[in-house]
């Protein structure tokens, strides 16, 4: 799996980037981060300790739903659910609907990050 990049800047800098990218005044190089926190605390808390070793439970155990996830870890199906949410809205997950079903199948884009950060 290819590293994830991962910024963290102030929230005004974050905006004023994404303008200028919008405009056309910015256009960014590749390997810049695609994935911005306003601090290392917001990013500590979606990467936690507890988070990544789901991450790699996802990666190991390959369950086919998150009921499936809830049972190898114990952890009750809805705290899992805002949990891996979280996680998507990044891009870390990603919840694939089951055809026929309401449940999704989570998996898993990357386990590992590079971090940048500006002061």
């Amino acid at each position: 799996m290819k590293p994830i990049t991962i910024g963290i800047l102030p929230q005004e800098k974050i905006r004023a980037r994404m303008l200028a990218i919008a405009s056309g005044k910015y256009h960014p190089k590749p390997g810049e981060p695609k994935i911005w926190f306003t601090s290392l605390r917001s990013l500590a808390e979606v990467l936690s300790e507890d988070n990544r070793a789901l991450l790699k439970v996802i990666c190991d155990a390959k369950p086919e739903s998150i009921a499936d996830l809830a049972a190898i870890t114990g952890k009750h199906p809805s705290n899992l659910s805002r949990t891996l949410s979280t996680m998507a809205r990044y891009g870390f997950v990603e919840l694939r609907k089951n055809a026929g079903t309401l449940s999704k199948t989570p998996v898993v884009k990357a386990t590992d990050f590079k971090i940048l950060a500006s002061a």
